[in-house]
């Protein structure tokens, strides 16, 4: 199986440090959708891993979150792509679960479900947390310049790196062929 997994905000849609709180405020980032649409067409399962602590917080309720992921289905769908699995974290920080990037609590939940190991999946993020759980699941890492990723890219300087997902993507079907 071909698997990536991709972070939401700043990787699929704009990052917004007020939070996406409604599918009104999910904006993609130009090109994401195709990409993930090209990932699909070549034999990729996709699915999301997300921190969302915006439902622990009390910004937006389940039913906003469906919807908002309704929305991002509907557009990745429109764009000929499809996300196989949504695992995101609901929690604050400060709630100290395991699900939360940078740890590998989504990443474990993604091998169970998938049953096979993370070595080598490409998870493909914006922020050190993203990148810091990738690597610590055995996943790897990849960074994009989207949302954070130039401010982590000053972190991690050492990180395999993309302009945006559809870069990204088409590094990773390349190496397919």
């Amino acid at each position: 199986m071909k698997l990536v997994i991709l972070d939401r905000d700043g990787v699929i849609n704009q990052e917004s440090d007020a939070y996406i709180k409604t599918p009104d405020e999910w904006l993609p980032i130009p090109g994401s959708l195709e990409a993930i649409g090209r990932l699909t067409n070549e034999g990729f399962t996709v699915v999301v891993a997300s921190n969302q602590s915006g439902l622990g917080r009390g910004l937006f309720d389940q039913e906003a979150l469906d919807a908002i992921h309704a929305r991002m289905q509907g557009e990745i769908g429109m764009a000929g792509g499809r996300l196989d699995g949504i695992y995101y974290c609901p929690h604050k920080p400060e709630d100290g679960c395991d699900c939360r990037k940078p740890k590998t609590g989504l990443f474990q939940q993604i091998a169970a479900h998938y049953r096979m190991g993370m070595q080598g999946v490409p998870a493909i993020g914006d922020s050190a947390r993203d990148l810091v759980a990738a690597k610590s699941a055995g996943a790897r890492p990849i960074l994009v310049k989207t949302g954070r990723g130039l401010a982590t890219l000053k972190q991690m300087p050492d990180a395999e790196v993309y302009a945006d997902l559809a870069a990204a993507a088409d590094h990773l079907i390349g190496e397919t062929r």
